[in-house]
């Protein structure tokens, strides 16, 4: 066959080792973690899905090398620790088993250990070793490492190394980025050593050198060994891209693959882990000019998940290997996709951070658009059901529509129920919003999903109680969504108020004076859109905090942008609405006219309710989902409405 992405879906040898395309799986730690770091079934489950799905290697992360100095609650590989190297070797062969490689990424967080432990003040009692004594920015001490313990961490790498492979892992990826230990040596900005360790380059790659040195005599020649580092570290007084090519330079006579990352930690979260705020591939021209003068193969990564952007980075040279995290949990099989030419399938990732919020917020996996993360022990297959019954859905949001793909994969036959003239929900209205076409593109995907099953779409189509039970069902899926909430402020129902629903079907009419009402998730987004396009924006909010239903992950990035160019009024309470703007309170009941020919009112959901109750009795089994039971997230509609399906 004739492959629509040739250069994505060549093999490439590293080391000894041939993989069977150019789309790694980058390094996500795992959840179930043991108390004396094994790796949990959850979690070999979790990584042998992408092995499932067709990328060329899984890395596992992150496995600490040395726990004596580095306290961090992940993986540790010890025969000294009862299943340590038993649960590792079962989770290499659950990823090889599917014909994708299996990684280690060696690890050691240095100042920084501790990091994802969920009860931060454990963190905080640690002792934290780095490469000099110093201050973290959280008020945390951190002693400097003498020459004998560097030498025991050392050792350290090469042991764990030496078992991963006996272990059955094929390769293995030292970390030397986003400010963990091996980077804060390389880093003039936390390496204040005047030892052999510290002042030149040559003694700031001392470390990562012997580390890789161990390593290699642990393992062997021909199998291959991969070094993650931070292109940049992309903050004043880290290294910048022309020293990180040096940096390179230094090590490539110790590895087979070079991985060209970005940023340092707490102080680039969003540079690693690029928002949808920023440019997917942002950080791929790291990766190009370091290619540019090693030998070696180099990776790269950043907010990757466009099938035809990947094989431009190949094509072109710019990279030889690329590796997605969030896009494959997003879609696991988009790999697999891409080698199959049909990319139209693909899930996209929305880099919405509820995957790593997540694992802040509860030690768990969950993502936005993919129900069986974090619980692939579950069942990732779909099985027919038993007896094949009538299913009628109400609401063709992304709920909606993921229940009705699930029920008609089962076997079921069903018809979907849309008021509108488009699917999609809510998500319609991210189509104007260029930073969140993937939002949009979801509900695409879905509905194709769902038309490529054989689900009848019925737009158009008010779900009464007379139609629905019309369709005699024997099940029916409430997905009837939520409303804007629109409170009876004088003015609000103007020519010049803008529903942020609406906006992508009334954008022309806003002016480039706007007042967005309401600072949550969705008001603040809008409000960056529109400032973005050049337009004067000023966004009032009644609570003293702004968007504080965005995720623990989303949110400082969102105010970030906010920061840029939108004037806040928070603490102020809209009283009215004039054709010159709002008319507001402050918390001292002080009257404040803030100025705006045009307004956008974001001022939340409600549950539709309404239809629930009429509906509630017009099949044997009725379940409600998404907003219409509770206003929430994409994450609950979709969750809620595979599962509701999975019952029938």
């Amino acid at each position: 066959m004739e492959r629509k992405f040739p250069h994505l879906s060549s093999p490439i040898q590293i080391g000894n080792v041939t993989f069977r395309n150019r789309m790694f799986s980058a390094p996500m730690g795992g959840t179930d973690i043991t108390n004396d770091g094994c790796i949990g079934p959850k979690s070999t489950a979790f990584y042998e899905l992408r092995g499932k799905g067709g990328a060329g290697a899984v890395t596992v992360s992150e496995c600490m090398v040395h726990p004596q100095t580095d306290g961090s609650h992940a993986y540790h590989l010890d025969t000294a620790i009862l299943n340590s190297l038993a649960s590792a070797t079962y989770t290499a062969d659950a990823i090889r088993r599917h014909g994708a490689i299996p990684s280690l990424e060696l690890s050691h967080s240095g100042m920084y250990a501790g990091t994802y432990m969920t009860d931060k003040s454990k963190q905080h009692a640690m002792s934290q070793w780095g490469p000099s004594d110093t201050t973290r920015p959280d008020g945390v001490p951190v002693k400097a490492l003498t020459k004998e313990m560097l030498a025991e961490i050392v050792e350290a790498y090469g042991n764990v190394a030496g078992l991963a492979k006996r272990a059955g892992f094929e390769m293995l990826m030292i970390h030397g980025g986003h400010g963990w230990l091996l980077n804060q040596f390389f880093s003039p900005y936390f390496n204040k050593r005047t030892d052999e360790y510290g002042g030149s380059l040559e003694n700031r790659c001392r470390l990562a050198v012997e580390v890789l040195k161990a390593v290699r005599e642990a393992v062997g020649p021909g199998f291959p060994i991969e070094f993650r580092m931070s292109g940049s570290e992309l903050f004043e007084g880290g290294y910048d891209l022309q020293e990180g090519v040096r940096i390179a330079q230094q090590i490539e006579p110790y590895v087979d693959l070079i991985h060209v990352s970005a940023g340092t930690y707490q102080r680039g979260f969003g540079d690693t882990h690029p928002s949808m705020f920023k440019e997917h591939g942002c950080n791929v021209y790291l990766a190009a000019e370091i290619k540019k003068h090693v030998s070696v193969p180099v990776a790269t990564l950043g907010g990757l998940n466009d099938p035809a952007q990947m094989e431009e980075i190949i094509a072109s040279g710019k990279a030889d290997v690329v590796y997605m995290a969030r896009a494959l949990l997003a879609d696991p099989f988009l790999p697999r996709k891409v080698m199959e030419n049909r990319d139209e399938d693909i899930v996209h990732c929305l880099r919405c951070f509820t995957c790593m919020a997540e694992r802040a917020a509860t030690a768990t996996r969950r993502c936005t658009v993919n129900p069986l993360i974090g619980r692939e022990m579950e069942g990732c297959e779909i099985a027919k059901a038993p007896v094949s019954k009538k299913v009628v859905v109400v609401g063709g949001g992304p709920g909606g529509l993921k229940a009705a793909h699930t029920a008609a994969l089962r076997g079921h036959r069903v018809v979907l129920m849309e008021q509108d003239s488009e699917l999609g929900g809510i998500l319609k209205s991210e189509q104007a919003i260029p930073f969140k076409q993937e939002m949009y593109q979801l509900s695409q995907t879905f509905a194709k999903q769902c038309r490529d099953a054989g689900v009848e779409i019925r737009l158009n189509t008010k779900a009464a109680k007379a139609n629905v039970e019309a369709e005699n069902p024997d099940a029916l899926v409430i997905a009837a969504g939520s409303a804007p909430l629109v409170p009876s402020i004088p003015g609000l129902d103007g020519e010049n108020v803008t529903i942020v629903n609406n906006y992508y079907l009334e954008k022309d009419k806003v002016g480039d004076n706007v007042v967005v009402l309401g600072g949550g998730l969705a008001g603040c987004e809008c409000a960056i859109h529109l400032s973005q396009e050049g337009k004067t924006v000023r966004l009032i909010e009644m609570r003293d905090a702004l968007a504080p239903d965005a995720n623990v992950r989303h949110r400082p990035l969102l105010l970030k942008e906010i920061e840029k160019n939108v004037a806040v009024f928070t603490g102020h309470k809209a009283v009215k609405v004039t054709a010159e703007g709002v008319l507001c309170q402050d918390k001292d009941g002080k009257e404040v006219r803030i100025e705006g020919g045009s307004v956008i009112c974001a001022l939340g959901q409600r549950a539709r309710r309404d239809v629930v109750e009429e509906l509630q009795d017009s099949a044997p089994y009725v379940v409600s989902i998404g907003d219409c039971a509770k206003v929430a997230t994409i994450t609950q509609a979709v969750y809620q409405g595979y599962h509701a399906a999975l019952d029938i």
